[in-house]
């Protein structure tokens, strides 16, 4: 069994040893230890392996020494700007007012910029975040004070990044519970160990990953506004094309009054998205509800709790069947990745679904030597579609399905209009590469697929409907 430890242990020599010997007199192994005393100085991250009954009982000996963080605990990093004129001694009243109020000073940057003044940057370790607010009075009687929010802040000043400070910000965007703060707390950590493992700042992706916590924030509720739009096929088919401001589109085939789905965009949206499933389907409760997964990316697979009979390629099944055991999917397995896609997990409020839903139609492809295989064939109402599987470009198991009767493709994010998005999901988009380094597992392969698609439609008007952005129309002459 394994477990991870948010301590918080004093800034002092001997501190980590204290807890390692707690540890080992248990007989607990230590995988991953993160400290950066930069970043914060009394945050230490430990993952530990041991039976359950070992992990109970250091649980108990680390909040005995007072190493064990609590979820009611106040303490944090809060990053201050004072503006002191540039004399000899201006600095002097403001230390003093800190050590008054008993706070650990972190972090101090300062420079003079050729005017009368000095912006001095702080990072005060605070016990208890309620006396900022009677702080900051008292230090606006000696100069202009600021509170630097991370966003703001420069990139000269990554120690700004404190894990409390942060991810407190990124809850209350999303308003989640103190429960999943904590996992958050740790998957943050890892995504900045992995950085600093690489050698690279953290700014660019941390501020990348409050910015898309905005826009999901954004969109809720009221501001939830898609764009939607009916494309007839036949006199009895149509296709729903919901496309949200942030996350996969869901597609909705209807015919002869049937009605099937693809995909399913964030968990997030689950209120906002069913009131829109029910004006479209006043029966939406009642019916049976089946939808076909693309491939096994969580902006795809959110509502996924809401339907009856899910269709997924072999592949895909056994993704979502592995992470309702608590074990990786396909994103996690790549170790530069997994950090941000279990904090868009957390994010997004995303819960595996029960694989007794699941449905594997099409027979595994061992060896896929084309960028694109047809794997079988699904048919619904008046639609014959062919069922292709791709070689993993984007994701492992992920399915193309083309009507040749009907000149319709569901492709996806193999092939996306990236013109026709709207200005929402044009922003969301530039977030995603930046937290993984690209969306795609294997580039070169996924753009080898997108052109396999295309070589793949006959002559003719075609209707292509990607999992982001509008409806391409696409002509292919003789």
């Amino acid at each position: 069994m394994k477990k991870t430890y948010v301590t918080s242990m004093p800034n002092h020599i001997g501190a980590f040893l204290k807890a390692s010997k707690c540890f080992s007199a248990l007989g607990i192994n230590i995988t991953r230890v993160s400290y950066n005393k930069a970043v914060d100085s009394h945050t230490l991250f430990i993952d530990a392996e041991g039976t359950e009954e070992q992990l109970k009982k250091a649980d108990t000996e680390l909040e005995k020494i007072g190493y064990l963080q609590s979820n009611t605990n106040k303490s944090s990093v809060v990053l201050i700007e004072f503006c002191l004129e540039d004399i000899p001694g201006s600095v002097v009243n403001v230390l003093e007012l800190i050590s008054d109020f008993n706070f650990n000073i972190s972090y101090i940057s300062s420079q003079e910029n050729g005017t009368a003044y000095q912006y001095f940057k702080m990072g005060l370790y605070v016990e208890d975040i309620d006396k900022i607010s009677e702080f900051l009075k008292e230090a606006e009687k000696i100069c202009k004070v600021r509170v630097i929010n991370y966003n703001s802040s420069e990139k000269v000043y990554d120690n700004s990044i404190f894990y409390n400070t942060y991810v407190m910000g990124l809850s209350k965007t999303m308003g989640l519970s103190d429960e999943i703060r904590r996992e958050l707390l740790v998957h943050v950590n890892l995504a900045m160990q992995t950085l600093d493992e690489q050698g690279l700042s953290p700014y660019r992706t941390f501020d990348s990953i409050s910015k898309f916590a905005d826009l999901l924030g954004a969109s809720k509720e009221r501001n939830f506004m898609p764009r939607i739009s009916n494309h007839r096929i036949t006199d009895n088919t149509e296709i729903i094309l919901i496309e949200p401001p942030c996350g996969s589109n869901t597609i909705i085939i209807k015919s002869n009054n049937k009605f099937l789905f693809v995909d399913s965009g964030y968990a997030c949206y689950s209120i906002e998205m069913q009131k829109i499933f029910k004006k479209i389907i006043p029966d939406f409760d009642k019916m049976k509800k089946t939808i076909i997964v693309t491939h096994a990316d969580v902006d795809h697979c959110g509502l996924l709790p809401l339907f009856d009979e899910i269709i997924t390629s072999t592949k895909t099944a056994f993704c979502l069947k592995s992470e309702f055991v608590g074990n990786d999917g396909f994103r996690e397995k790549n170790p530069l990745h997994k950090p941000y896609i279990n904090i868009c997990k957390l994010l997004t409020s995303y819960k595996a679904v029960n694989p007794d839903k699941i449905k594997a139609l099409w027979n595994i492809v061992d060896n896929l030597s084309q960028p694109l295989t047809q794997i079988g064939f699904f048919d619904f109402e008046e639609l014959h579609f062919e069922v292709y599987e791709g070689k993993g470009g984007h994701l492992p198991g992920e399915i193309v399905l083309i009507d040749y009767t009907h000149h319709i493709a569901l492709t996806g994010d193999i092939y996306i209009n990236t013109h026709g998005l709207t200005p929402e999901q044009a922003e969301y988009n530039q977030y995603a590469p930046i937290l993984m380094t690209s969306v795609d597992t294997n580039p070169k392969l996924c753009s080898e697929e997108r052109k396999a698609i295309i070589g793949r439609l006959g002559i003719g008007k075609w209707q292509i409907f990607g999992a982001h952005g509008f409806k391409k129309e696409y002509s292919v002459n003789s």
